[in-house]
């Protein structure tokens, strides 16, 4: 046995020391890693009144543009279901909506598809297909580059009006392997990864209307556990059979006058939307060492759900600010420095004056008449996309920060009275507002996303970082 002599206690120390030293090394670069700053570098988008792209999608912002519209033809036969009667079974109360045009349209050869495959698809399938291109495209990187790299993709999908077309078919034959395949929701992803070859993971996400932004969650997460090192993260709504309409009508959620009034006394509900996004992301050092052009930069998110509420679809206003106060902390953000919110905000009597409470006790803190919390909703323009609701969001906050501008809120005449506006700096612009760059403060946006699911997403997002700041911003 040793003895004290023995034991030289000096050089023990000296390797607990050094190895102690290693330790905290390690996990001051692991807790970085895991912190890092996420690059948006490509984006793409289809959304109602005719845009598809980023620059009109801005245009239809900065103009005040309604897409609303009555329910097309090629839909469902609104007249023949519509009754002013809200309680009438297998009926609906509006005949309005928010629709993308030519949704028929796809070359299925440019994608490896042979016209008999692509009958069988799922018209979100092929959209998610053209907007993963689309954004691989505007991200400047060779689309061939990312085969067989570590690349993942995260698709936000809740609807399956087209299985619900298949199967009511007379036709029985109609429903062959292409039409089990493509309607299957979980292929979604995984087709846009079988197309393009990538390796990461392919991961279809519903939480009903907060599936995208969920799915934006994980695509963060992977890309900061080294799982990928970009990824494509997606939504897609589409409304092909009247089947959802008529329950949301039997939750009395939708809004008779087909206007999305959010923040307005006169709110009474959603009008549901289509839409498909998806966007690039990438580790901010990844982008910098690559001389990506960075459109924004995530610098974190969160999730959560609101376990017991008021009712199982209920909003809870406490899980609300939780989710959000985990959001800042984990960026190190004071809420004060959050200029702007682009909301759930769905015009509902019940969500609106919960969603903006929840915000004004969390971001309503330490303001002044000088700094404001502007709130905006881009539901006001092209309603609810349900699923994709939270892309659309996300790409309008993106836009605001490029253009330096908060385009106006439609709808908002009259203040809710439910909503305590005098209790915080709150204000909701009804005309664009100037946003420019400040030198001596970053300019930050949430961007929250609530799902009836009761599972709430929240992001904090950051301008570009000028070229010469960019080591800067990384380090940071």
């Amino acid at each position: 046995m040793s003895t004290d002599d023995e034991i030289d206690f000096r050089k023990l120390l000296e390797k607990s020391y050094f190895e102690i030293s290693r330790l905290k090394s390690d996990l001051k670069k692991y807790s970085s890693k895991n912190a890092e700053p996420i690059a948006i570098t490509g984006v793409a988008c289809r959304f109602p009144g005719n845009v598809t792209d980023t620059e009109s999608y801005w245009q239809l912002l900065v103009d005040g543009v309604d897409a609303v519209s009555e329910i097309p033809d090629n839909r469902w036969p609104a007249d023949e279901l519509f009754d002013t009667d809200k309680s009438a079974d297998g009926k609906i109360y509006t005949k309005y909506g928010a629709f993308l045009d030519n949704i028929e349209n796809f070359d299925p050869l440019v994608f490896g598809i042979s016209p008999r495959e692509a009958e069988g698809l799922d018209p979100q399938q092929r959209l998610l297909l053209e907007t993963a291109w689309e954004s691989l495209e505007s991200s400047c990187a060779p689309i061939d580059s990312y085969k067989n790299s570590k690349t993942g993709v995260f698709v936000g999908m809740s609807t399956d009006d087209y299985l619900r077309l298949s199967v009511k078919s007379p036709d029985a034959a109609i429903f062959n392997s292409h039409v089990a395949l493509g309607t299957t929701r979980s292929i979604a992803a995984g087709r846009i990864s079988h197309t393009f070859g990538f390796h990461g993971p392919a991961i279809q996400v519903d939480t009903s209307c907060s599936s995208s932004m969920v799915a934006l969650h994980l695509g963060i997460q992977s890309l900061r556990q080294g799982e990928t090192n970009t990824a494509l993260v997606g939504a897609v709504n589409l409304m092909l059979t009247p089947d959802a309409t008529i329950g949301l009508c039997r939750l009395n959620a939708l809004s008779p006058s087909g206007r999305c009034q959010t923040f307005d006394s006169d709110a009474d509900g959603y009008v549901r939307g289509e839409g498909c996004a998806m966007v690039v992301l990438k580790r901010m050092s990844d982008a910098v060492d690559a001389g990506d052009n960075i459109l924004a930069v995530i610098v974190d998110s969160a999730i959560n759900h609101d376990g017991q509420s008021n009712g199982l679809t209920a909003p809870n206003g406490p899980m609300q600010e939780a989710l959000i106060s985990e959001t800042l902390s984990k960026s190190r953000v004071d809420s004060s420095d959050i200029q702007y919110v682009e909301t759930h905000g769905t015009g509902t009597p019940l969500g609106d004056p919960i969603e903006v409470q929840a915000l004004s006790n969390v971001l309503g803190r330490n303001r002044t008449k000088d700094n404001p919390l502007l709130l905006g909703a881009v539901k006001t323009n092209i309603g609810h996309l349900e699923s994709a609701a939270g892309m659309a969001s996300l790409i309008k906050t993106l836009l605001c920060l490029q253009n330096q501008a908060i385009p106006p809120n439609l709808h908002f005449n009259k203040p809710n009275p439910y909503i305590a506006w005098d209790q915080s700096f709150l204000k909701v612009p009804t005309k664009t507002t100037p946003w420019p760059r400040d030198k001596n403060r970053r300019r930050l946006a949430g961007v929250s996303s609530f799902g009836f699911s009761g599972t709430n997403a929240h992001v904090i997002l950051e301008e570009a970082p000028q070229t010469a700041a960019l080591t800067s911003e990384v380090e940071r």
